[in-house]
């Protein structure tokens, strides 16, 4: 899996009896590099795992992932819209941003499949605005974020948080942050300097 072509993910049309995703979306994961790293090669490092267009597809694939609290190590997972790259830079991405979830450990795989449900059955009702998700496997907590395409857009950032909130059955208290796409690429972070929401309008 390793020497595959980033996003050169193999997709198949859907069969007769399938059930048909409004996307094509594309799982893929990225595990930092042991030499020096540049944030900037992010991209380089991402390997696809498989593209995914009907319900059954979607579960034939997820049913054969590892999910997210097995991994013992540093790691990235990505589920994106087909055609969409897993970085700040891509034209989707760049004016957008993310809202973050920071989860306790052993927490993160049932929220994950929850949101992965939620995108394929689009429970978001913003159109064509969300542009994937991200869980960040780390040592102290596990990060869950979910793209958008437009940040300056209040009012559809704004609709995601409370749909988040919905789907994933978060506590009134749970703390929500959001980051902007070109705020990442200044201080080539995804997770530092956030704007917490405090769930106000």
């Amino acid at each position: 899996m390793t020497d595959m072509k980033p996003f050169a993910v193999a997709e198949r049309p859907c069969g007769e009896n399938e059930n048909e995703l409004e996307f094509t979306y594309a799982f893929s994961y990225f595990v930092r590099p042991q030499a020096d790293f540049d944030p900037e090669d992010y991209s380089k490092h991402v390997r696809p795992v498989a593209a995914i267009s009907s319900v059954q597809q979607f579960w034939e694939t997820y049913c054969h992932l590892r999910r997210p609290c097995d991994f013992q190590m540093k790691v990235d997972l990505h589920f994106f819209k087909k055609g969409i790259k897993p970085v700040w830079e891509d034209e989707a991405n760049k004016k957008g941003g993310k809202w973050i979830l920071r989860v306790k450990k052993g927490l993160c795989s049932r929220i994950w499949e929850n949101l992965l449900l939620a995108i394929i059955g689009e429970q978001f009702l913003v159109g064509d605005e969300i542009c994937g998700a991200v869980i960040s496997v780390r040592n102290q907590e596990d990060i869950i974020s979910l793209w958008n395409r437009t940040a300056d857009d209040l009012g559809v950032r704004f609709r995601i948080r409370d749909s988040l909130r919905r789907v994933l059955h978060l506590p009134s208290n749970t703390i929500l942050e959001y980051k902007r796409h070109d705020d990442c690429l200044k201080d080539q972070s995804s997770y530092r300097h956030t704007n917490i929401d405090l769930g106000k309008r």
